[in-house]
């Protein structure tokens, strides 16, 4: 006897999908077959893919541009050299530009490509002025590395836009080779060109459906490819590279808590040394006026006036301690506030000269009026100087801090009190340079990143 249920499932061995001729089963053959041309057509259509191309063909008019520039003044500038080094500035030049394009380029690759390529790690050692600058600028690995990008980009970009072209020109070709066939037979074109065979027709569009997918990747790829040699060549470079970096970090940290570690003694040393020991004092003079206040009302009195100079020397002292380590004049007003504070309190006459269309970060701050707060300290201890001049500029993300005095120069470099100021600089990736040559004058520049 038949199962009552058995009218209501599928067939005895019969698939309990859609059968391939119901409606469902063409809906679902429908909906592959979407999916599958979405699949395809996607990255045809994508921005990534267009932007990518865009991005390949741009290289090929900075390629021309930085190749032009770079090779004419580098070789100028080698072929000079031999005459009393006259080159050696038009060379300088040539990898101040591959610098420069360095930095143009990874902008375009974050513009075109979304690739945040980090510029290179800046040099942690202190110059000596300009000629210091130049000599670390012609021995710098960044700077050559830059300049061999700018000699590179162009043959790599006509490369790429060869290959880039290529693919798709010969896919769009294929699949529109129908249409010119077409065009041929039914607008009657009198063109001296026999119409394709039907068989040629579908070999065509046939190559050109296995192309059109493939030219996206292949334009991603090869902007993959473009990265990875900007990131090496004008981006942080190497593992090797990253690992002197560290090494450099690790040494310039050491500098700097070594030197704050110093700053912390000294900040002891005054308070045990000047502060503590005028209360102590003021403390003891208080205890005496009070014993002697009943009997000898006038010496009371005139212990407690000692007592009060004491207290005013005191906080003069206090107030001197906090304005060097940080005065709240910085806070509120600004960095050319508080040194033109320091200028007027110095024993020797200070001209400031500030121009900062916008106030630096707070770190950068502090950091600068250390800088000048101890060279004029300096100047007003040793350097024998009628005049000082300080001058605070900005350059891009860079703050610059320039003292002169005319005093009698010989300023050690490697001194305690410079070497602690060059310690503290690089531990924000600052430098310091120093120009004092016995007779004087005595020039003090810092450099330090300033973002706001």
């Amino acid at each position: 006897m038949a199962d009552s249920g058995a009218g209501a499932g599928p067939a005895a061995g019969m698939p309990a999908g859609p059968l391939p001729g119901s409606r469902n089963g063409l809906r679902s053959g429908k909906g592959t077959l979407t999916g599958m041309l979405l699949r395809v057509a996607g990255p045809v259509v994508s921005a990534q893919t267009w932007l990518a191309v865009i991005h390949l063909t741009a290289g090929l008019i900075t390629g021309v541009v930085a190749f032009g520039l770079v090779v004419t003044l580098g070789v100028l500038g080698i072929s000079t050299l031999w005459f009393f080094l006259v080159g050696l500035p038009v060379l300088v030049a040539a990898l101040w530009l591959g610098l420069q394009l360095g930095r143009a380029e990874r902008a375009r690759f974050a513009l075109t490509l979304g690739a945040q390529i980090p510029a290179p790690p800046a040099s942690l050692s202190p110059g000596a002025g300009r000629r210091g600058r130049m000599w670390r600028l012609l021995t710098s690995r960044k700077a050559w590395l830059h300049a061999a990008y700018a000699l590179l980009r162009l043959p790599l970009s006509l490369a790429e836009t060869i290959i880039v072209t290529a693919f798709w020109s010969f896919a769009l070709a294929m699949l529109g080779l129908p249409l010119f066939a077409w065009a041929l037979i039914r607008l009657n074109w009198h063109l001296d060109v026999a119409p394709p065979r039907p068989g040629l027709l579908a070999v065509a569009v046939i190559v050109g459906l296995i192309l059109l997918p493939v030219a996206p990747r292949v334009t991603q790829g090869l902007a993959a490819a473009d990265i990875a040699v900007a990131r090496y060549l004008i981006g942080p470079g190497s593992q090797a590279d990253m690992t002197v970096r560290i090494g450099e970090l690790e040494q310039s940290r050491a500098r700097a808590v070594g030197s704050a570690e110093a700053e912390r003694r000294r900040i002891e040393r005054d308070l045990h040394d000047g502060a503590q020991q005028r209360l102590v004092s003021l403390a003891m003079n208080l205890g005496r006026a009070r014993a002697r206040f009943a009997d000898d009302p006038d010496g009371a009195k005139a212990i407690i006036d000692q007592a009060h100079d004491e207290a005013k020397e005191a906080l003069t002292e206090l107030r001197n301690l906090v304005r060097g380590v940080h005065p709240p004049v910085l806070s509120d007003r600004g960095l050319d506030a508080a040194i033109s504070g320091l200028a007027a309190l110095s024993p020797v006459p200070v001209t400031v000269r500030a121009s900062l269309p916008d106030r630096p970060a707070a770190s950068a701050e502090a950091i600068a009026y250390f800088v000048v707060a101890e060279a004029l300290t300096n100047v007003a201890k040793h350097a024998r100087a009628t005049q000082a001049d300080v001058v605070i500029s900005r350059h891009g993300d860079v703050l610059c801090v320039v003292i002169r005095d005319d005093g009698i120069g010989g300023a050690d470099p490697h001194g305690e009190g410079l070497a602690g100021l060059a310690d503290r600089l690089s531990g924000v990736d600052g430098q310091l340079s120093v120009r004092s040559p016995a007779g004087g004058p005595t020039v003090i520049e810092a450099e330090l990143p300033c973002g706001s």
